[in-house]
């Protein structure tokens, strides 16, 4: 049995418990984990932010190489730190919905996250007067309830490529998050990275040699929108 095959199952199996955990990896019709193209397309991807250290430097960097991003912002961190969210949109990158304040969903109700969710909804539109379209739920978790939430105020819930979890909140070193991405990149790939409070050297020193490999492969970085946008039927 291939690996594809193995995953697949093994998100049926949970999916009858009623929760997808992070480690999940096919897609359901209603949540997006990559975008099935032949362009040589990359979204990254950024949750938890923004971060008054790292965050600026994040966005040094993908400026120096034409790269955009789409930023999971977190709403009270949009609150404490308005001019980096403002400075995201002005960039062209995509600022997206996580959560007021990064509850799981198997640990609050469908109610308490909607509540989040719109209030986060909320904040960036106050802030920087964007709308999210697409919103990744903390830890990965996301039931039927979310997906209805998620039908009846039109965004798309989005995961990440299951084997491109950087995994770089526990600062597994540099090169490792380095060949997270390198070794295992195909085309329509969604990276997960975080700008998350607390220390995000690993993270800012790994895109430093991501970005111009991929570059140099030929790979374009755009938002998850837009490429979901560039590759519709």
């Amino acid at each position: 049995m291939n690996l594809k095959m193995t995953c697949v199952i093994a998100v049926l199996l949970l999916g009858c418990l009623g929760w997808m955990p992070l480690t999940a990896a096919a897609p359901q019709s209603e949540v997006v984990w990559n975008v099935e193209t032949d362009q040589k397309l990359i979204a990254l991807t950024f949750d938890d932010g923004p971060n008054p250290v790292y965050t600026p430097q994040i966005l040094d960097i993908l400026q120096q190489y034409q790269a955009k991003a789409t930023f999971f912002v977190l709403g009270k961190k949009v609150q404490a730190y308005p001019q980096i969210a403002i400075r995201e949109v002005n960039e062209g990158h995509e600022i997206a919905n996580h959560t007021f304040d990064h509850h799981f969903l198997k640990n609050v109700s469908p109610e308490k996250l909607k509540e989040e969710i719109r209030q986060t909804q909320d904040v960036i539109f106050d802030i920087t007067e964007q709308i999210p379209h697409v919103f990744r739920p903390p830890g990965g978790f996301y039931n039927d309830a979310l997906i209805d939430l998620a039908r009846e105020d039109h965004f798309t819930v989005v995961m990440w490529s299951w084997y491109q979890d950087t995994k770089d909140w526990k600062k597994p070193g540099v090169q490792k998050i380095v060949n997270t991405v390198l070794n295992n990149v195909h085309n329509g790939d969604i990276i997960l990275f975080h700008d998350l409070e607390g220390d995000c050297r690993q993270t800012v020193e790994a895109l430093k040699i991501i970005l111009p490999a991929l570059k140099e492969q030929g790979y374009r970085f755009v938002t998850v929108s837009d490429m979901m946008r560039m590759t519709k039927k």
